[in-house]
């Protein structure tokens, strides 16, 4: 197999012959690309070589777990990166169809081998990728993506004999019964469970029987051409759709999974949107009363109620701020020996003895059940009420070009550091400190902030805002931070904004 092409070239010979891959569908802790745009079959399989290749080099074990979202295109893709796999010497144990928190759990069920699971994850149609790791619950971050890389558009690999193919079923009832045991809700709970027509349909419906909540379907249909909204829990596009569910069906609340079934939104009893970073501090509440003097991990996106709230300081809870995204969090949360890492775009990362450190939107809908089964005179709009009040912007991601965003990330940092060390306010306040570790945090002198980073899975900017004072502080801020990012001419619209 020849060195990949850096430009692909659809509809031609060459595009059936030879690998073709776009360099900046390696991210930051996975692959993503638009198919076949960006990447062709021949590619994909230069990508399972060279993955391979990786896994000789390193001296993991030679075998590796593979699965596939709902996408229709994503067999194809698997296949293509199987094909790749096995040419490296490596034992491919295909799952099927999956979410990737099963694909994760194929790896503890299987032994302890590698895993590669073929989604786009809440992307839109049309994108491919895949998210890899070699020891769960830890996936490839910046360090292995970059080695990836160089061995896969350098041509870099070896071929090796012994490349071996299996299916393997029952890793669907294996992974259910490791998510609920014989957990039964003793409460009734009405909960509308949305999927967005995504690969969630085929199991989150099935869990919430299981336990003994009644399902309210929303969208529960598998449908590759998601024909409703994109299934994205951190979008109000579906966060909307899920709160006129329950003003509908009268349920107790909504819960909504992303496209590969990760990531968990929540609305509650009235139909309030709870962005995930504050269902996260409910959940820390609860959980610390049960482990006090736990530690919970926070990516710098999230409220600055994890380290603020009275009652995680009085359960004697620990707070970790750190870098946005599920590589980066796992690798955190397992370093530390932290409880749980939560992320505004719901991804969370339950540890033991809750969970297994990946990030798993199932395994938080069994926990947020239990959450109110242990709580059977509250509603969720009772928790949602009893946190300190912080008014909070959604996710808003302006278009940034994969290969220019990082530059204008750092010229946007350096300028809102400046800002900072000059003294300037923001919203009419003074700037406390401006944290660097993941973009740039501006937090204010009474613990109101804002942020800037570049997304690491699309051509973005990713802007989030809070104030602890008022909803007219939260939009002042972000029309400061709006400001300075419009002093860089190559960011475009917002996705969504306030």
């Amino acid at each position: 197999m020849t060195k990949p092409a850096a430009k692909v070239t659809p509809n031609t010979w060459e595009f059936l012959r030879d690998p073709m891959i776009t360099p900046t569908g390696f991210r930051e802790y996975d692959a993503r690309w638009k198919y076949p745009e960006e990447i062709n079959l021949p590619g994909m399989t230069a990508l399972g070589l060279g993955l391979g290749t990786q896994m000789i080099r390193r001296g993991i074990a030679p075998v590796i777990a593979v699965g596939n979202d709902y996408r229709d295109y994503s067999l194809t893709i698997k296949n293509a990166l199987i094909l790749g796999l096995m040419r490296a010497g490596i034992t491919v144990k295909d799952i099927g169809p999956c979410i990737t928190p099963m694909a994760y759990f194929s790896s503890f069920h299987l032994g302890g081998c590698a895993v590669a699971m073929v989604t786009a994850s809440h992307n839109p149609n049309g994108w491919t990728g895949v998210k890899m790791g070699f020891n769960m619950p830890l996936t490839h971050g910046p360090d292995e993506m970059g080695e990836l890389k160089e061995i896969v558009l350098n041509g870099d690999w070896e071929t090796r004999d012994g490349g071996k193919y299996e299916f393997v079923d029952g890793v669907w009832d294996a992974y259910m019964d490791d998510l609920v045991g014989d957990f039964k809700m003793s409460r009734k709970l009405k909960v509308v469970c949305a999927t967005g027509n995504g690969t969630a349909c085929a199991y989150a419906p099935a869990l919430f029987e299981r336990i003994g909540v009644e399902v309210v379907e929303s969208h529960n249909t598998l449908d590759y051409t998601f024909p409703n909204y994109n299934p994205n829990p951190e979008a109000m596009e579906m966060l909307h759709d899920m709160a006129h569910s329950v003003k509908a069906s009268g349920a107790d609340f909504a819960l909504g999974f992303d496209g590969d079934g990760d990531r968990c939104g929540v609305v509650d009893d009235e139909g309030e949107e709870i962005f995930a970073d504050k269902v996260g501090v409910i959940m820390a509440r609860d959980l610390s009363k049960i482990y006090p003097g736990a530690t919970f991990v926070a990516d710098v996106k999230s409220t600055g109620l994890f380290a603020s709230d009275p009652e995680l300081i009085a359960n004697g809870v620990k707070a970790d701020y750190w870098k946005t995204g599920h590589s980066h969090m796992k690798r955190r949360v397992h370093e530390l020996g932290a409880l749980a890492g939560f992320e505004k775009s719901g991804h969370y990362f339950m540890a033991e003895p809750v969970g297994r450190g990946y990030d798993d939107g199932m395994r938080v809908a069994v926990e947020i059940c239990k959450l109110m089964d242990r709580n059977p005179d509250m509603k969720m709009s009772d928790l949602r009420k009893a946190l300190p009040k912080t008014w909070s912007t959604p996710t808003m991601s302006p278009y940034a070009a994969d290969t220019e965003k990082y530059d204008i990330l750092e010229r946007l940092v350096q300028k809102l550091v400046a800002k900072g060390e000059s003294g300037e306010t923001f919203a009419g306040r003074a700037i406390k400190e401006v944290v660097t570790v993941n973009g740039a945090r501006v937090i204010l002198d009474n613990g109101s902030w804002g942020l800037v980073r570049a997304s690491s899975n699309t051509p973005n900017l990713v802007v989030v805002c809070e104030s602890s004072e008022s909803d007219e502080e939260m939009r002042a801020i972000f029309a400061d931070i709006d400001a300075v990012i419009r002093t860089e001419p190559g960011v475009g619209d917002y996705d969504q904004t306030i």
